[in-house]
């Protein structure tokens, strides 16, 4: 096999079902039965596992390019080999050369009860062509189950007669089809976009719906809605941001970050308890032999290593620290920044069906400035996690997952005080995963969440204590509660059309105030032509009220006003288009009611915002940035935004059209044309963020003797500006803005096992400069800006 001709080889949700009834095998007798007779015990049965890497060459017909995909019906008989391997979907030349390979693949057989039995499992296979300098991938596990043994067979047994017996069992799918209208990002694609610096959720700010505050910062609309109502998601724990302080990178190592999902409206029910789009992290899962990754750059190095222990458990650890501090201080004497973050797992396989994970995380980010000879906290965040979850293959056909987490979130307000918000988090989930058929999964759950908020004093003095004494008049501590169930179906209708109806129920509870909600989910999924699918996708959704930018440990809470509420549709065409390339167009139009962050042009006096958002310091929504306490809504005085509830719409055209970034050409456009307004009783206008256009291009050359270029490409519209302000400044929106980012890699791959790069990376290579909004005086208005915002970076990068 030349080196990057092997594919990916998934054996989707190996999970057993009888073809037939005990019943069917059980031989019949004159005698009945004994009455007292017990039932006879469940078969243990356990799914087939590949010996080692499932290869297949790349097909090699002149002028064929890009990846493809090919899904087999593969039934493997008692002694391992392939007895038939037959096409569910795919492509020729590729379906062909699967179906070639097929037989030469060998498996530790499917067990009853220890015995060995043929089996049917679907394979999905991933082809990828041969590049020299392209790095070797090892095809995955099967889902859910133990690594493969490593070790290929000596030589290719002979398939010897078989005599009659029971039809194999079934292997059925419980692995999840990517929900309709979501977009996708895995890590092999996001380690070579200019920009993202390796992130997968820096690189969310490039998919089509996605509408950025400021150039850089990790927050963003998604279709019309604010940060705050945007839910963060790391294998389905809540996460309370993603990002590291000025323009760091995400909060979680990338080398356990396997894809990113951005689910922009209509999302699965067992997303809910936000009115705005959803980013979920799935994390890699648990490897059977030692492998790692660590990079150093010029701001920060991070590491991660994972290694089986025996044959049933793994352990992982990972982090990453900053030494910016240290160089700030030469630029900025007076001034320090650092983060860290870390991540640590451990599974055990209790049995074959059964395995436990623990898994742990979190970050801290710090921001401090020396005033008067005393440093002053002015940004002090941090977050962990601990999460542990329990896996059962309840039946064949049938998979439970049982979870309870614990958090704690801290910010420092500023001030020589010192004051911290904190939020103690409890929450439980279970969900099961029920295949009633080939075309039919069913998918339930229930979770709950406990959060316990206050306010405490940084300090154990007597002033320290006669402030928690204030603290705890005015804003005491809040148990908020919130429990919720709900259930899907993915249903195949046969040719390709596809259903997925869902509902969610939430029960709510906050400061004495309960409320109820009701959320109801439909998408679909339907074929026009070959190669051309309608989908669409529909949702309402509900949340508690917040700040526009989240604020860990810090919310509203209060449920007096009501949820938050909106209502979500999209219709688009996605097709495949020649040279592996593909396309989607979708229209949305989403609704948005009961909204507390009221960022409408005539509220922006009341944000202190001037002629515009007022800079990156504008704060979350409510006065004194973003360490204001929570304002109580029953209070009068003074503008109250959080009382003042908005309506809102946001209406818009997404364009993607990319070819994988892997390709030794690959790239993407994603463009959205968007309008987003807010209205409070007669009064209404473009949202505070609302820009008209947004356009991401990327390039990704791989050059050949391990050298790959990148280049993207950032452009927006400028932000709306009041009324009153843009007739003196004479235009009604700030200044477009425009970057260019660049990434050059050299790769050295190592013969037997691992890889080195070097890595020149920068973020708004142009240096350019963006508007934030307007001042304005009698006559005249100054332009506000910041920048210019980037970043470069020069690092050194392996793993194996």
């Amino acid at each position: 096999m030349p080196r990057g001709s092997s594919f990916l080889a998934l054996a989707l949700g190996l999970f057993v079902s009888l073809g037939r009834g005990p019943a069917a095998f059980a031989q019949t007798t004159g005698a009945a039965p004994p009455a007292a007779a017990p039932p006879p015990a469940a078969p243990v049965l356990v799914p087939p596992r590949p010996l080692a890497a499932l290869e297949a060459a790349y097909p090699t017909e002149p002028g064929l390019t890009g990846e493809a995909d090919v899904m087999l019906d593969v039934t493997v008989a008692a002694d391992g080999s392939v007895k038939e391997a037959r096409i569910v979907s795919g492509d020729a030349p590729f379906t062909e050369a699967a179906s070639r390979a097929a037989p030469s693949w060998r498996f530790e057989p499917a067990t009853r009860n220890g015995k060995p039995i043929p089996a049917r499992i679907r394979v999905l296979i991933h082809f990828t062509p041969p590049e020299p300098a392209a790095e070797e991938e090892t095809p995955p596990a099967a889902e859910n189950g133990p690594a493969p043994k490593d070790g290929a067979p000596g030589k290719k047994p002979t398939a010897t007669p078989k005599p009659a017996g029971p039809a194999p069992i079934e292997v059925l799918a419980l692995g999840e089809r990517r929900a309709v209208g979501t977009s996708s990002l895995g890590r092999a694609e996001v380690r070579v976009l200019p920009g993202a610096f390796g992130d997968p959720f820096r690189a969310i700010e490039s998919l089509p719906g996605v509408t950025p505050i400021f150039s850089g910062l990790p927050f963003f609309y998604i279709r019309g809605a604010p940060p705050g109502n945007v839910g963060y998601f790391l294998d389905n724990v809540r996460v309370p941001y993603l990002y590291h302080l000025a323009l760091g990178p995400s909060v979680v190592n990338p080398a356990i970050v396997d894809r990113v999902d951005l689910y922009p409206g209509g999302y699965p029910a067992q997303f809910g308890r936000y009115a705005g789009g959803i980013v979920a992290g799935e994390t890699t899962k648990p490897k059977g032999e030692l492998h790692g990754e660590a990079n150093i750059r010029v701001f920060d190095a991070g590491a991660m290593v994972e290694t089986p222990i025996g044959d049933r458990a793994t352990v992982m650890a990972g982090g990453r620290f900053s030494y910016t501090a240290a160089a700030l201080s030469l630029l900025a004497p007076g001034t320090t920044l650092n983060y860290w973050d870390y991540q640590a797992r451990a599974t055990f396989d209790v049995t074959p069906t059964d395995r436990l994970t623990l898994f742990a995380f979190g970050a801290h980010d710090y921001l401090g400035a020396e005033q008067d000879g005393v440093e002053q906290g002015l940004f002090d965040v941090q977050f962990h996690r601990i999460d542990l979850r329990y896996d059962k293959d309840v039946s064949p056909r049938t998979r439970l997952r049982q979870a309870v987490s614990f958090g704690y979130d801290r910010t420092a307000i500023g001030g020589q005080e010192g004051i911290f918000a904190r939020d103690f988090l409890i929450a439980a989930r279970s969900q099961i995963l029920h295949r009633r058929s080939e075309s039919v999964l069913i998918r339930a759950g229930v979770d709950a969440n406990f959060d316990y908020y206050d306010l405490v004093a940084g300090t154990d003095d007597d002033d320290g204590r006669d402030l928690q004494t204030v603290l705890d008049q005015f804003f005491p501590p809040r148990q908020d509660i919130a429990v919720g169930f709900y259930a899907d179906a993915i249903l195949d209708a046969g040719r390709g059309v596809e259903f997925t109806p869902g509902a969610r129920v939430d029960l709510w509870g906050s400061g004495g105030v309960t409320a109820i909600s009701a959320d109801v989910r439909l998408a679909m999924k339907v074929p026009i032509v070959p190669r051309l699918k309608l989908v669409s996708a529909m949702g309402l959704a509900h949340q508690p009220p917040g700040f526009v930018l989240p604020v860990p440990g810090l919310t509203i809470g209060k449920l007096a006003g009501g949820l938050q509420r909106s209502v979500q549709t999209s219709t688009g065409l996605d097709v495949k288009l020649p040279f592996g390339f593909e396309a989607t167009g979708t229209f949305f139009l989403n609704g948005f009611f009961n909204m507390a962050d009221a960022l409408d042009s005539v509220g922006r006096a009341a944000n202190g915002g001037g002629g515009g958002p007022g800079g990156p310091g504008g704060g979350p929504g409510g006065p004194g940035g973003p360490g204001a306490p929570p304002m109580d809504e029953e209070d009068d005085d003074g503008p109250n935004v959080i009382s003042d509830r908005s309506l809102g719409t946001a209406v818009g055209l997404e364009i993607y059209i990319r070819r994988k970034l892997t390709e030794r050409l690959g790239g993407y456009i994603s463009y959205t044309l968007s309008r987003s307004s807010r209205s409070i009783g007669f009064s209404s206008g473009p949202a505070q963020f609302d820009r008209t256009h947004v356009l991401n291009g990327a390039i990704s050359w791989d050059a050949g003797k391990g050298w790959r270029l990148g280049s993207r490409v950032v452009f927006y519209t400028g932000l709306p500006i009041a009324a009153a302000d843009a007739a003196i400044w004479g235009k009604s929106r700030t200044d477009p803005f425009f970057r260019i980012d660049a990434r050059i890699e050299k790769r050295w791959n190592f013969k037997t096992r691992g890889w080195v790069s070097l890595v020149v990376e920068m973020l708004n290579a142009t240096l350019s400069t963006e508007q934030t909004g307007v001042s304005c005086g009698p006559t005249e208005c100054v332009a506000q800006e910041i920048g210019p915002v980037t970043v470069p970076s020069i690092g050194v990068e392996g793993g194996l």
